[in-house]
């Protein structure tokens, strides 16, 4: 090796001084990197702060008084976000209000996405999915078991063109056909989600995202 590459490893190594000399410094007492936000009892902090920043060490997450959308539920607003204990250990939940049940849900921070739920479309998705409902599409399954089960899938994964999607199949069908009870109660729920979720994104009231909706729909 040449003079001026072992000059150059040299001046990358860490080194100390000891009893006049010169030697590498060991690997281990390179220090770790240090965090940037201050681990809780450094000093006093809000309790909510501290909740947030061990929430940003795992997934993507929301925020307090932010909507969002959990497909087997409704739309919902988060109210707050607490640690509640669970098995000894303390564990981050959103608080989710469901305007559709009056009911409030709490839900574990790092089972959110796992359950669905995610934040309310952008405007040019929610004009999107209105485009679709009006849509010719293919017909589907006469069979009741198969379609439900079909568009039961849809409503788990929960997309809003999914959410359009069982709308409009369901709608049609139900002009050929009075729809069964589970039918009939699974396209009230997808109906009243997506006017909901329309509503939220387009910043309109839920009997203009409706009109919308039918206006569509009986296009012929």
């Amino acid at each position: 090796m040449g003079g001026n590459a072992k000059g150059a490893k040299r001046g990358l190594q860490a080194v100390q001084r000891e009893g006049g000399g010169l030697r590498a410094a060991p690997q281990s007492q390179v220090p770790a990197p240090q965090p940037l936000f201050p681990p809780a009892g450094l000093f006093p902090l809000p309790e909510i702060y501290i909740i947030l920043y061990r929430m940003s060490r795992g997934t993507k997450k929301f925020l307090v008084d932010q909507r969002v959308v959990y497909p087997s539920q409704g739309v919902g607003l988060i109210k707050s976000i607490e640690e509640k204990k669970f098995k000894e250990k303390k564990v981050p939940y959103y608080m989710i209000y469901i305007e559709v049940s009056d009911m409030t849900i709490m839900v574990p921070v790092d089972k959110a996405a796992e359950l669905g739920i995610r934040a309310i479309v952008p405007k040019d998705d929610a004009l999107r999915a209105l485009e679709l409902i009006g849509e010719e599409f293919e017909p589907i399954s006469t069979d009741w078991k198969l379609r439900y089960q079909t568009n039961l899938d849809l409503l788990k994964k929960g997309s809003v063109l999914d959410i359009a999607t069982i709308v409009r199949s369901l709608y049609h069908r139900s002009k050929v056909k009075e729809l069964p009870i589970l039918e009939r109660k699974l396209y009230d729920s997808a109906l009243k989600l997506l006017e909901d979720e329309v509503s939220c994104s387009l910043k309109k009231t839920k009997e203009e995202v409706e009109n919308m909706i039918f206006a569509r729909l009986e296009a012929e």
